[in-house]
């Protein structure tokens, strides 16, 4: 869709101008439901439109609407984290790589989208802006973090919208909201400035289908000055998987809810008959035999691991003076960030190495692992699940692993869970054959070809 789009206004079929007024209008008609855009810089983005509309527009991006989640910069614009705390910060005085890439492929950036305090929750809310809500059913959340970004796309409210991924971060909003989203192998995209959760975090491509994911990377990849862990060069070799390995889960948290596994298991059965591969079901524990599972599972790696990074990068101090002004779950995570240890911090960065190795141990060089995205049909807007008693922790989650891991993972739309929200399927490949994970998408995609947005909402294609 993006490259089609982009040809048309390259080839003067359609007009920037017109593409930015689309986003706008719906943006003020949709929006208000869904809580997904929270700033919009119309005055800006419709000057620029008229611009590429008078001097001819380029790039593979050329002229195309951009939203940008709200912990990602941008050039003279205040990033706000989706916290009080960092309203009265100056404006960025240059752009992340990512959308400084994208804005010289052609892309127009229009405004921000919604997201949890600091990009630190798999749902979308905050005191700052309230929750986002899910386009396919509104009882429901988009995920997070970058679930505002989710929510615009599958309403059609932008054709472009960034997202990053720490934890799961594209990958559970492309779940519950129907679309493809790559958490790259860390590394592929270069990163500045530096992120919070220096080795976990990267940005990358969330769209309705995979070919606009493979544009988008396209855009997006590259090294950049300052980032010792990028890729000097990556080249998209194509090919499909040798073997196809599942997964129920990721971690042992117990047996999946059957209105999860349900789908899971016609997933599988749909790789073997329709796509013509046999799929080896393994356990939990043949993923990560290195760890002690039990033992992380209640340490639980990532969150040592993020916690004290970000901790570290607010500023223990800073941290400590605004504690009251946090929504409730990123105080929690800070109040824990406190209590750790440089001790605890390199004990779990060590194991770092143990998730990396074990997995390459399994998959090899042509070896494709599926699971479940995430381990509910879906939770609320403000992060609990439908019975309203508790949130969705760790079973709620099978992505964390593979941003310790560094290895590639794709969610693409597997049908539909009981709730009416779309069901995700995670294809995790091996560190840098990213092709081969876009390839079996682009495959799945073939065969089970999914809506470009949720009902009731009009595809980008004014």
């Amino acid at each position: 869709m993006l490259t089609q789009l982009a040809q048309a206004i390259r080839e003067g079929r359609l007009s920037a101008l017109e593409l930015v007024q689309e986003s706008i209008g719906r943006i003020e008609r949709l929006n208000p439901a869904l809580n997904a855009v929270t700033e919009v810089w119309a005055e800006e983005a419709l000057a620029r439109g008229e611009k590429v509309d008078e001097r001819g527009a380029e790039g593979p991006l050329a002229g195309l609407p951009l939203l940008v989640k709200d912990n990602t910069d941008v050039a003279g614009k205040v990033t706000s984290y989706a916290s009080r705390t960092m309203l009265d910060r100056p404006p960025a005085e240059r752009s992340e790589v990512t959308v400084e890439r994208m804005e010289a492929a052609g892309a127009i950036p229009i405004g921000r989208t919604n997201l949890p305090e600091f990009a630190f929750q798999g749902y979308t809310d905050s005191k700052q802006f309230g929750p986002a809500r899910n386009p396919w059913g509104l009882a429901w959340s988009p995920g997070g973090s970058s679930g505002g970004s989710a929510a615009a796309l599958a309403a059609g409210l932008a054709p472009i919208a960034t997202a990053g991924d720490g934890g799961g971060s594209i990958r559970t909003p492309a779940a519950f909201c129907g679309l493809a989203g790559l958490k790259p192998t860390n590394g592929l995209v270069g990163r500045r400035p530096i992120p919070s959760w220096m080795d976990y975090s990267t940005q990358g491509p969330l769209a309705a289908g995979i070919e606009d994911v493979k544009l988008l990377l396209h855009v997006m990849r590259g090294p950049t000055d300052g980032d010792p862990t990028a890729a000097p060069s990556w080249q998209y070799g194509g090919g499909i998987p040798r073997r196809v390995l599942a997964a129920l889960r990721t971690r042992n948290v117990g047996s999946l809810p059957e209105d999860v596994e349900e789908p899971f298991r016609a997933a599988l059965a749909a790789i073997e008959g329709e796509l013509g591969l046999p799929v080896e079901e393994i356990s939990t524990t043949s993923l990560f035999p290195s760890l002690d599972l039990t033992e992380t599972q209640t340490r639980d790696d990532w969150l040592t691991t993020v916690a004290a990074e970000e901790l570290i990068w607010l500023g223990r101090g800073w941290v400590k003076e605004h504690l009251d002004e946090f929504s409730d779950d990123f105080r929690a995570a800070m109040e824990y960030g406190l209590t750790l240890t440089l001790d605890d911090y390199l004990e779990v960065r060590q194991h770092r190495f143990a998730y990396a190795s074990d997995l390459d141990r399994l998959l090899g060089d042509d070896t494709i692992l599926v699971t479940p995205t995430n381990g509910y049909a879906g939770w609320l807007p403000n992060g609990m699940l439908p019975d309203g008693d508790r949130p969705a922790e760790a079973e709620g989650y099978n992505t964390g692993e593979f941003n310790m891991s560094g290895h590639p993972a794709l969610s693409v739309p597997a049908g539909m869970s009981a709730n009416g929200i779309p069901f995700g399927l995670q294809i995790v490949g091996p560190r840098y054959r990213d092709d081969v994970v876009l390839e079996f998408g682009a495959m799945w995609e073939e065969a089970r070809p999914w809506p470009v947005t949720a009902p009731g909402y009009e595809p980008y294609v004014p």
